[in-house]
């Protein structure tokens, strides 16, 4: 299974979104990308999965346009639709799904607020990205280790 994680600037939602996925599923292909990149991951999206034992600190914001001429079985966005428009994945795509989720890094207000805002979005991540996994029989298999 190879699978392309996408959103604006893939410094946060979809930078956990492929962190959890290659979590669950070692055994798939599992990479995100931006269509507008921003510089670095976020150092609250790093903090917030280093609490569960997930490091994607070495991870760094990509252009969509890397992964273009080639073939995924599944494009999924992860931008809230209902603020930001997500972009759209013109390479081969078997299947397109869109999972919807606020931008943490909207988030107004102390440190310690906009922290457990990514925190809040980081669950839901996980937990849709979960149900995702779980459609699929694994040869390694996986358990909720952040739970």
């Amino acid at each position: 299974m190879k699978i392309l994680i996408i959103c604006t600037g893939n410094a946060c939602r979809s930078q956990m979104a492929e962190g959890f996925l290659k979590k669950f599923k070692p055994e798939w292909e599992v990479f995100s990308a931006g269509t507008f990149p921003a510089s670095a991951v976020t150092a609250k999206a790093i903090r917030a999965m280093k609490e569960i034992g997930i490091d994607i600190s070495g991870n760094h914001p990509k252009n969509v346009e890397e992964f273009i001429s080639q073939s995924f079985d599944y494009v999924i966005t992860v931008c809230d639709n209902a603020k930001e428009a997500c972009p759209v994945f013109l390479g081969n795509v078997q299947h397109r799904l869109h999972m919807g989720f606020e931008d943490p890094g909207n988030a107004i207000g102390s440190d310690e607020f906009i922290l457990n805002e990514h925190r809040r979005v980081r669950d839901e991540i996980a937990k849709k990205f979960s149900d995702f996994a779980e459609q699929f029989p694994s040869t390694q298999g996986y358990r909720k280790s952040w739970e």
